[in-house]
């Protein structure tokens, strides 16, 4: 069954990772600019990456893309807007009310 099928392909990507008072951030950007879609991983190979405070680091790893499954991404989709909906509820006041 051609839906069910995960397929998986290698790739090389840059990590742009910040660690200070601006912007706390992780970045990764695949070298072949593939379409990801909802329930597609991207594992990035390689040893642990550690930036201590004021750092700002970019480097390139390899990395390895995997497709969801038909049905996989069908749920990704439809958890999606539930998960979204839980953002509605944070507020970034100190305030108990709004």
């Amino acid at each position: 069954m051609a839906g069910f099928a995960r397929r998986s392909r290698d790739t090389h990507c840059t990590i742009e990772i910040e660690h200070s008072e601006e912007s706390l951030h992780a970045h990764v950007e695949l070298d072949d600019e593939s379409d990801l879609r909802p329930g597609d991983r991207v594992r990035v190979h390689g040893a642990p990456i550690r930036v201590t405070f004021g750092q700002r680091l970019t480097l390139r790893r390899p990395a390895t893309v995997e497709r969801a499954y038909w049905l996989e991404r069908q749920w990704t989709r439809l958890t999606a807007r539930f998960e979204l909906s839980e953002l509605y509820e944070i507020s970034f006041s100190s305030r108990r009310r709004l």
